[in-house]
């Protein structure tokens, strides 16, 4: 299947052809075009589903228990946080170590991929 951003692009504003590029939004690097006359910019569809997807999770705020196991804690991940986490790893399977850092007082950092794979 072809992707709509293999095709000539031109510009609506002024008819210039469009180039390809990348916006960083939010470590999310999303595919784009723009115009190198007047800047305009589009961003490619899915990529922008994607961002709107995990801008919706990243506002909700979940409750979850804490467990004890063994002499060790534990959280469950709700499953729609499991989901999306599946679909951006290319493998389509989630690693079985994941990185776990204390960010802040009263604030864990949970890491699923590798920090080189997002934009700062």
């Amino acid at each position: 299947m072809k992707d709509i951003f293999d095709a000539k692009i031109l510009c609506r504003s002024c008819n210039t052809e469009m180039r390809p590029t990348h916006v960083v939004k939010s470590g999310f690097k999303l595919r784009a075009m723009a115009c190198p006359k007047c800047g305009e910019r589009i961003i490619h569809p899915t990529d922008l589903h994607t961002y709107n997807h995990y801008s919706s999770l990243r506002r909700k705020t979940y409750k979850v228990k804490l467990r004890i196991i063994g002499n060790s804690h534990a959280i469950s991940i709700p499953k729609e946080i499991v989901e999306f986490i599946n679909q951006l790893n290319s493998t389509n399977k989630m690693n079985e170590m994941v990185k776990l850092c204390f960010e802040d007082f009263g604030k864990l950092g949970v890491y699923f991929v590798e920090e080189e794979r997002w934009q700062k």
